[in-house]
């Protein structure tokens, strides 16, 4: 990747999660025409036929933040605990050792330019499932 600290006029932060060989999340903080700021998270996945990317999108608004963490953590852990007690969850950490020592940073372009502003009102997660597909570098 080229500079990745560039990000488009509505990019603040950006964090990459490689998970596997076809798939990878990103965390991305932006803001809104009134400096507000909320967080997207896309996965996208490599597809198996062409060099071409699928992603989905959801957004995360600030009035949301603890909800969605806190949902997200108790989820988690009812997998750790209740359903997957035996799994060795530490065993994947060495993936993030190697990312963020084989990388200069863990930032990245940001995808794309908010082709839309967001949803204005208080709303829980909404996917937002786009048919463009590209490439992201």
């Amino acid at each position: 990747m080229e500079n990745e600290r560039n990000f488009d006029k509505n990019g603040v932060y950006s964090k990459r999660v490689r998970a596997g060989k076809r798939r990878t999340y990103f965390f991305d903080v932006r803001t809104t025409k009134a400096n507000d700021y909320y967080l997207t998270i896309t996965e996208s996945k490599k597809r198996f036929d062409d060099d071409n990317y699928d992603r989905h999108k959801i957004f995360i608004y600030k009035e949301d933040f603890v909800k969605f963490v806190n949902a997200m953590q108790e989820t988690v852990d009812y997998i750790k605990k209740e359903l997957l007690p035996d799994y060795d969850f530490e065993a994947h950490q060495y993936e993030e050792y190697e990312e963020k020592y084989n990388n200069d940073t863990n930032y990245h372009t940001a995808a794309e330019p908010e082709s839309t502003p967001p949803p204005t009102s208080s709303s829980t997660i909404e996917p937002n499932f786009s048919d463009d597909v590209e490439k992201w570098d």
